[in-house]
Formats: C-alpha cells, sequence, structure tokens
C-alpha cells in the first residue's frame, strides 16, 4: 500500500497527465466493478460524492433502494501501466458507504476490514500469500476463448517448452512496475498452465492486489493472444487451478505460529489457529470453492486435497504446515481457487483461526500418523453439499451478517439448480446410442 494523501494525488495526476480515474469495488461473488470518471471530477471522487445505481445490481444490492457511495481509499491509487501513455488511466479500490455515511455492511472489503480490526484488538494480524494459479489457451479467428494450446510444458518447465513464458514475464514486469513484490513466476504441472506468487501481505492489502493481479493477467494475456483463465477446472485429465492460502499469524511483531522445536516448530497457538479452520472448512468449501466447476478439481489423483487432515510432510494434505529451525512457521490451506471472492476467505480464515485461539482447539491426528479409520472425512463433494454445510455455520452468519449469508446462499443455489438442469456432453455420448 502507499502512503499518499489527497493533495499529492491531485498533483501525481496533473503531472502524470492522468485522463480518467476507475472507481473499482468488489461484489459479492468476486467479481470486480467499476465507474470511471474524467479526471476533472476526482475531487467529486475525493470528496466522495461519486455514486452508483443499485436498482438493477446483483443480488448484493437488491434489498437496498438507497444509492450508494464509492469511497475512494487513497492507498489503493495506482495508474495502470496497460493502458494509453497519453492521456493515462488510473484506479482507487473503494469502500461502499450508505447515503447517511455508514458503510454497507454486505460490502465484502468492509466484512474483511472488520474481521481484521476485532484481530487487531487481540493484538493479532494475519499476513497472506495466495498462490494463483491460471491457463493461458489460445483464442479462436473470432477471439472467443478456447480451451486449445499448443505447448506440453509440466512443472518448473522453461521455454522452448513453455509456450507462456512471455507472456509470464510481462505479467510479472507490469505487477512490479505497479509496485506490486512479486516473489517467484513459473510454469505449473498441467500445460498452459502458470502461477504468480506474491510476498506476504496483510490480508487487506493481499485481498485487493489479489483482484488487481487478475486484470492485469488477462489483459496482458490477450496482448500475446492469449485468454487467461482461473476456472477451476477447464480441462479433464489434468491439474485444475487452485489459489492456496499462505498465513502467518503476528502478535507485537513475533510470529505466534513459530514453536520450539519440541513443538516441531508450531506453537500451541498455531496449532490451535488450524485447527479452528478445520472445524469450519466444511461450511468454509462453499466460499472457497463457489462454482459449480470448483468440485471437478476437489478430486483424488490431481493433487487438489478431497480430505479434511492436515500434515507437516504430505503436500497433498488439505493444510499444510511450513516449519523447520530458524525459519518463521506458515500454514498452507491447500482448498481454495481462483474463483472465490479473497475478501471473504481471508475473513473466514481469519474469524475461524481466532475462534480456534479464543476456544484452544486442538488439531486432529496430523496425516502421516493417523490410521485410516481417523481420516475418513471429506470435503462436500459438490456445491450443494457445501451450501448445506455453509448454511449450518454460525460463524459465517457471525462474520457476514443474516443478509449477505441469505443472499449468497440464494444465489448459490439457484446456480445450483440452474446445473442440475443442464444436458451435459458426457451423458449425450454416454446414453444417446445407447439407450
Amino acid at each position: 500500500m502507499n502512503d499518499y494523501t489527497r493533495e499529492a494525488i491531485l498533483d501525481l495526476v496533473e503531472e502524470e497527465d492522468v485522463e480518467f480515474i476507475r472507481l473499482q469495488f468488489t461484489d459479492m461473488f468476486g467479481s470486480l466493478k467499476n465507474i470511471a470518471i474524467p479526471s476533472s471530477k476526482l475531487e467529486k471522487a475525493l470528496n466522495n460524492q461519486c455514486r452508483i445505481d443499485v436498482s438493477s445490481f446483483s443480488d448484493l444490492y437488491r434489498s437496498e433502494e438507497e444509492d450508494m457511495y464509492l469511497h475512494p481509499d487513497l492507498s489503493t491509487f495506482t495508474i495502470l501501466p496497460w493502458r494509453p501513455q497519453k492521456g493515462k488511466v488510473a484506479r482507487f479500490i473503494c469502500d461502499i458507504y450508505k447515503e447517511d455515511g455508514t458503510p454497507y455492511e454486505e460490502n465484502p472489503r468492509y466484512i474483511l476490514k472488520k474481521v481484521i480490526e476485532k484481530a487487531k484488538a487481540g493484538g493479532y494480524t494475519m499476513m497472506v500469500n495466495p498462490e494463483c494459479e491460471f491457463f493461458l489457451f489460445h483464442t479462436d479467428e473470432d477471439g472467443m476463448p478456447t480451451t486449445l494450446t499448443h505447448e506440453m510444458a509440466g512443472y518448473l518447465d522453461t521455454s522452448p517448452v513453455d509456450l507462456g513464458e512471455n507472456a509470464r514475464r510481462d505479467i510479472v514486469l507490469t505487477l512490479e512496475e505497479m509496485g506490486y513484490d512479486v516473489a517467484s513466476s513459473h510454469h505449473e504441472i498441467a500445460p498452459a498452465q502458470h502461477e504468480i506468487d506474491f510476498e506476504m501481505a496483510d490480508a487487506l492489502d493481499a485481498a485487493d492486489k489479489l483482484m488487481t493481479f487478475k486484470v492485469a493477467v488477462r489483459t496482458i494475456a490477450k496482448r500475446h493472444g492469449l485468454h487467461a483463465t482461473f476456472m477451476p477446472k477447464p480441462k479433464n485429465g489434468v491439474n485444475g487451478s487452485g489459489m492456496h492460502v499462505n498465513m502467518m499469524l503476528y502478535k507485537d511483531g513475533k510470529n505466534v505460529m513459530t514453536g520450539s522445536k519440541e513443538e516441531n516448530y508450531l506453537s500451541r497457538e498455531g496449532e490451535a489457529f488450524m485447527a479452528g479452520i478445520l472445524s469450519h472448512i466444511k461450511g468454509m468449501t462453499a466460499i472457497c470453492n463457489p462454482l459449480v466447476n470448483s468440485y471437478k478439481r476437489l478430486v483424488p489423483g490431481f493433487e487438489a486435497p478431497s480430505d479434511v487432515n492436515w500434515s507437516f510432510k504430505q503436500r497433498t494434505a488439505l493444510m499444510k504446515v511450513y516449519a523447520a529451525a530458524g525459519k518463521e512457521t506458515s500454514i498452507e490451506l491447500r482448498s481454495p481457487d481462483p474463483s472465490s471472492n479473497p475478501y471473504l476467505v481471508f475473513a473466514y480464515c481469519l474469524a475461524a483461526g481466532l475462534e480456534g485461539i479464543e476456544k484452544g482447539l486442538r488439531a486432529p491426528v496430523a496425516m502421516c500418523d493417523c490410521k485410516k479409520e481417523q481420516c475418513g472425512e471429506t470435503l462436500p463433494a459438490n456445491l450443494d453439499e457445501a451450501l448445506t454445510e455453509l448454511a449450518k455455520d454460525q460463524l459465517f452468519r457471525e462474520v457476514t451478517g443474516d443478509v449477505m449469508m441469505k443472499q449468497y446462499l440464494a444465489a448459490k443455489k439457484e446456480e445450483w439448480n440452474n446445473y442440475l438442469g443442464q444436458v451435459s456432453e458426457w451423458e449425450i455420448k454416454q446414453y444417446l446410442y445407447r439407450i
């Protein structure tokens, strides 16, 4: 985040010949929205006077009749490097407020900020590094996306096998130009699959950056004649794309997850935090894996988790503990996918982890130490099962409020029912000739 003042932004817009400002926000489903204003209206935006018409907006807002106002977060001001350099375009990420000046409580960014404030009241700060995977596919002659690729590269392969290397490099350079601290980038396991990782950041900053990251990836890919997709499982027979969430928890500047050698370098506080997440993971799955397609990824055989477990050693575990002498301990939740709303995912993880600490929860037996009968719990097999678990989870209701929970469940249940009414290509091939 940048420490911009109002005056500094006004000066920078003039000096850099910025002509348009995008006021961005994220809806309930993790889709980035915006309105664009000319720079002549920047002061109006900085005075929090720019409205959005919610009368025909998504389910997130249909319960409200009043207009909403966008309040730009000055620290998120960024000039978009992929836009024209003459007459530049900049953006703010905004919070949403009601006409009476109070925050709109169903805004996902506000929900995360509330959980962060609760954590700070207890002295805690969560740092996050989401590892976001994506595919780069060809487009057809009309510029429409396909699932075709000519490459056969695998994990950590390089050019000339990795045909997406140039696009990935340009994405990284673009992100660095925007001030993002990129840790690494590489080709993933499936052909045409890639990953770019960031350094740890506080949860709100990480969620903001992830939303902009997706826009940057799609934009730069298009310049290379490719289509970038964050769909969890776009192709049969290959690994799907995940968004592994690496977390550290700090108190008074110290990582409280790091334990002694006798504790295998995982503290009791760290174990309780992890246990809190595991205790809510079934309901959390409806947020971490929000699409019908998400559950095509969470199956055995493709390195994505399908069981409720954790491990120090097994990289396919749902939660992986990274702990070693002389290093700070972190935990990784491996089930989320990049179609999820990062504000809600991080809010849920932090709230569940804090509950685990408050209750002094203990983690179940580790994956490598448990007997078969102890390792029987599985993640929900489909969106419908996940929604049933979410509806029973009181913590999510406390985090988001009754209105958001009701709207989310209703919208996703409608999505599931629409899916059930479809006749798939698999069914046609399987039954049309034989039956």
